[in-house]
């Protein structure tokens, strides 16, 4: 029974170190923009960009660093665009497949269909005019 007690917990202690989140550089990571703003209908999607060396959390498959991405766009409509009330977000993805997917279903969401007529118009930012620049995470 005294052996037993020590082996479960070796077994939890082991299991409990093997479950540590991973920090890795994708070599792919796929993202795009969205922006949009309380004021106007006018809603802006980036094209889906290939970001290499972008930070990743691999256990809550988290990008890191999200929040400078999309401060990174934010500025491009304040100081490109003179458009400082626009709320911005990044999407990504590791795969391009899943990053199309979660940018057909979002545009979806903004265009008018059959079925129902949207307030928003819909522009896009082309690679040429905006492109996302991998964040360093330092330790």
């Amino acid at each position: 029974m005294k052996y037993l007690k020590y082996i479960v917990l070796t077994l939890l202690i082991s299991i409990a170190m093997g479950a540590e989140a991973k920090t890795v550089k994708a070599k792919h990571m796929y993202m795009f923009g969205f922006a949009a703003s309380f004021k106007d209908s006018v809603v802006y999607m980036t094209e889906i960009q290939d970001v290499k060396d972008a930070m990743y959390d691999t256990k809550s498959k988290f990008l890191l660093g999200r929040d400078s991405y999309s401060d990174q766009l934010k500025t491009y409509f304040r100081e490109k665009m003179q458009l400082s009330d626009r709320v911005c977000v990044v999407m990504f993805s590791t795969s391009k497949k899943k990053a199309e997917k979660k940018y057909l279903k979002l545009r979806k969401k903004y265009l008018s269909n059959k079925k129902h007529t949207s307030t928003y118009e819909v522009r896009y930012v082309t690679t040429q005019d905006f492109e996302f620049e991998p964040v360093a995470m330092d330790e």
